[in-house]
């Protein structure tokens, strides 16, 4: 797998892939762009940097959509507000890719379709699942929402250059102690 790393530029490098070494390689890096000078999203990046799991909800006609949104995929409206969202849930289904996965990410990948519950303005989420082994989740168990580091970006505007911290979500399970 590649690995990322600042070089003494502080720009983002990628290790592993000999043709580039010393690069930053915007189209291997997988992660989003979340600063808001390029992402009209970019506040769901930071309430996950608070430990909040966010979307959008229509202030026109009460849409809610998953995930966010910039325009309302209901009326078109740009009236919207963001709204909380469970943080824990039960598995529904699970999926471990072993092929066709994605570059820079190792197999089994998993995946799982979530319930968020009754009361949850999203009933249900696919999400990836991380911090457990092939073969450990199984339906009915109860996962979390973990958020965590990715690779920060280069941004430049103008003549400013800056390197962008990002994070990124996924769901763990719960532990259960004892």
């Amino acid at each position: 797998m590649a690995e990322s790393q600042q070089n003494k530029g502080g720009e983002m490098s990628v290790t592993g892939i000999p043709f580039l070494e010393g690069r930053y390689s915007p189209t291997l890096d997988i992660w989003p762009i979340e600063a808001k000078e390029f992402n009209r999203l970019y506040r769901f990046y930071e309430n996950l940097r608070e430990g909040r799991f966010t979307t959008t909800r229509c202030r026109e006609c009460g849409r809610v959509a998953y995930p966010p949104r910039v325009i309302c995929p209901e009326c078109y409206s740009e009236e919207l507000e963001w709204i909380e969202l469970p943080k824990r849930g039960k598995v529904l289904v699970v999926v471990e890719k072993w092929g066709g996965v994605p570059l820079c990410f190792e197999p089994p990948l998993i995946d799982a379709w979530i319930d968020l519950g009754e009361g949850s303005p999203v009933r249900h989420l696919l999400s990836r699942v991380i911090n457990c082994s092939p073969g450990e989740l199984k339906e009915g168990d109860e996962v979390q929402l973990v958020v965590f580091d990715v690779p920060a970006h280069p941004i430049e505007v103008g003549r400013e250059r800056w390197l962008a911290e990002r994070v990124f979500f996924a769901f763990e399970p719960v532990r259960k102690l004892g």
